[in-house]
């Protein structure tokens, strides 16, 4: 040691009494203490072990300032060693750590790995321990393969010839050679009740087992207290067959180790140095899980009855192993010594990983970019059309795809798999992340099943159909599936004028009346799924025939299909002509816009048709708002503009004096039910719960 100068700081559990105060096997061999630092707050449980390391985190600082080392020397997974680690790191204190890169159980593992984190130079014990250490990124170069200090010391000391008197004085007169048991057991800090219980077990075990035991009591760890409370509880220290102690000089205990006739716990020493000696061990419960062992270790992991552990030492008591030198070949101090000669204390102190390769930063990886590009792909199943669109986070359709809708199950459901499969190629191109699929359709819809119940007439052979499999099937995404009307509603909800409302209705004003019911922030489906059927609300007893083969519906007055029929009876007529209007050609369909036109002009008989209309769309509404009582009404489609002032004064004239403020909103939304389906999927797979 002449080239260094040793300063020594003693902590924690060597200063306690109940521990030995083993700071005084330090001076016999001749060191100088140059602190002594009490940090153990008692209480041997959780919170004693935190308030332990904020103990000492306040009381080192001023011993480190006042020592000046150029290499602290930190051993193992202590927590007293991890505040003296911390407190080095903070202190710009190069760190030395032995006996890193090991694996165990209980929290010993963070604290292991916590302090190899901080240390900047490595002195580990085995091949795979190093290897640990550079799969955790630290830099090759500053790691020494040494081997196990504590092997030097007994790999050297354990053939001494007074081996007998030192067996005899520990455990009697009486006592042989390899019969008699080494019993150490720890609490697991992150299983403490069952630490405590598998302790009992084992106690149990060697009372039956009936040998010479020598009993070291428990570590200061967080559960120690209750395990001495059992040791005491069974009369241990007063049974004849075993001799309870609190600390056994290392050299000594080398020598009663190696002599045993097993050794029983969950000690290191167990799965280490006992090892070197080729002494039976039985390692119980998981506190050493991980840990590389000889064949001289028989491990009962689920220590759960007294049988079990008994077996086991039947099995081990007695035997011999060949030596195991997984830990060491004796030569580790020299090794360290050698190492801390080649620190350069004029290099960076800045400790450096040494990270795998990675793929090169990528814009997609950026988190903005990410939720720019997160997308849905959705599905609008018209009577004329299917569209298929990819879908933004942000509302955005990046890409739309239209094709007329075919009349059979067969070809229908072949095309919308060819476009939903050219669109998620497509989707990778665009840089579009696609989630999921949301299926928007006309009729009554199972979104919990993805079964569409029953369609509309304008959609042929799209009964009692399964949706949902086929195209998840096929993509192997999610799918989500509900009616254009629900899927209106959804898209209000997140891109529209119903954003942030809790309470809402959508009316679709189209081809034909629909829409969605948003109560509570959830949409309304019914017991049988077909709530907010808003187009079938009965305004009249005898009125016009509905589609859905009854009479006086919303529809059958309001919607595209009423309008058209009524604009093709008055130019049948010849009373839908009027001055500055272009004349209809024979061969050209009559249709509401027609109406629409010829009522702006001042054609009294369209007038009268359009106000019937809204009167009846406006007395529906009422009843909407009587029943759920929203605050916002939202209408969309394509007659939405035309019917928003009409709604509104009926609701001014008619509605209850609660309910006549409610505002009438036209949708901003240009294609509310691909919108929709696609909120579908972006509100459930881009959920996060805190």
């Amino acid at each position: 040691m002449g080239e260094f100068e040793l300063k020594v700081v003693v902590l924690g559990a060597h200063l306690i009494d109940d521990y030995g105060n083993t700071f005084r096997m330090i001076e016999q061999d001749d060191f100088d203490i140059g602190s002594k630092l009490h940090t153990i707050v008692r209480g041997e449980d959780e919170a004693a072990m935190v308030e332990s390391v904020g103990l000492a985190l306040v009381k080192l600082p001023d011993v480190l300032h006042r020592l000046r080392p150029d290499v602290l020397v930190v051993h193992g997974d202590r927590f007293d060693a991890l505040a003296l680690a911390t407190a080095a790191a903070l202190m710009n204190i190069r760190i030395l750590h032995l006996e890193g890169g090991e694996v165990s159980g209980t929290i010993d593992d963070s604290i292991r790995h916590a302090i190899s984190k901080l240390a900047h130079y490595h002195a580990c014990c085995t091949r795979t321990a190093e290897q640990h250490l550079i799969a955790m990124c630290e830099d090759h170069t500053r790691i020494l393969l040494a081997g196990c200090p504590s092997y030097d010391k007994l790999l050297a000391a354990h053939h001494r010839d007074d081996y007998m008197d030192i067996i005899r004085n520990w455990l009697g007169d009486n006592v042989k050679e390899h019969d008699y048991i080494v019993a150490l057991q720890h609490p697991v800090t992150t299983d403490i009740k069952n630490s405590i219980k598998i302790y009992e077990l084992m106690l149990d075990a060697l009372i039956s087992f009936n040998k010479k035991t020598l009993v070291l009591f428990p570590n200061i760890d967080a559960g120690s207290k209750e395990m001495v409370r059992v040791m005491r509880k069974k009369g241990v220290e007063q049974h004849p067959n075993f001799r309870a102690v609190k600390h056994v000089p290392f050299e000594q205990f080398i020598q009663l180790v190696c002599h045993a006739g097993a050794m029983i716990g969950n000690s290191s020493c167990g799965v280490r140095e006992a090892g070197a000696f080729g002494t039976p061990v039985i390692n119980l419960g998981s506190r050493q899980t991980g840990r590389e062992t000889g064949e001289n270790v028989l491990h009962v992991r689920d220590a759960d009855t007294q049988n079990k552990i008994y077996h086991a030492l039947e099995l081990q008591f007695g035997k011999r192993y060949p030596c195991s030198k997984i830990y060491g070949d004796g030569n580790a101090v020299p090794r360290i010594l050698k190492f801390l000669q080649t620190i350069d204390l004029d290099e960076p102190l800045q400790k450096t990983f040494c990270f795998p390769p990675v793929k090169e930063w990528d814009i997609s990886q950026d988190i903005d970019h990410i939720l720019e590009t997160q997308s849905a792909l959705a599905v609008d199943l018209g009577g004329t059309n299917l569209r298929v669109a990819i879908v933004s986070m942000r509302g955005k359709i990046v890409k739309k795809y239209t094709q007329a809708n075919p009349k059979t199950y067969e070809t229908r459901m072949e095309l919308i798999l060819k476009m939903c499969t050219e669109a998620v190629i497509d989707a990778v191109h665009l840089n579009c992340r696609i989630l999921g699929v949301g299926v928007s359709t006309g009729g009554r819809v199972n979104p919990q099943e993805g079964v569409i119940l029953h369609s509309t007439k304008l959609i042929q052979e799209w009964s009692s159909i399964d949706i949902r499999t086929p195209i998840s099937d096929a993509l192997h995404l999610p799918v989500w599936v509900d009616n254009d009307g629900n899927c209106a509603a959804l898209a209000e909800k997140k891109f529209g004028h119903g954003k942030g409302v809790e309470n809402f209705v959508t009316v679709i004003t189209g081809t034909g009346i629909g829409g969605g019911i948003i109560q509570h922030n959830e949409l309304i489906h019914g017991s049988t799924f077909c709530a907010a059927e808003l187009g079938h609300i009965m305004v009249s007893l005898d009125g016009p025939e509905c589609m859905c083969g009854s009479r006086g519906c919303i529809e059958a007055y309001a919607s595209g299909m009423a309008l058209q029929k009524e604009a093709k009876r008055l130019h049948d007529e010849e009373l839908l002509e009027v001055e500055g209007m272009l004349d209809l050609k024979k061969a050209e369909s009559v249709s509401a816009i027609h109406l629409i036109n010829a009522a702006r002009l001042g054609n009294h008989k369209a007038e009268a048709v359009l106000r019937t209309a809204g009167m009846a769309l406006g007395v529906g509404i009422i009843n909407i708002l009587h029943m759920v009582n929203p605050s916002l009404v939202i209408l969309s489609g394509v007659l939405a503009a035309h019917y928003q002032a009409p709604v509104q004064q009926v609701i001014g004239q008619r509605a209850l004096t609660s309910a006549q403020s409610i505002q009438v909103l036209t949708s901003d939304l240009e294609e509310p039910a691909l919108l929709g389906a696609a909120s579908m999927v972006l509100d459930y797979t881009t959920r996060r719960i805190y």
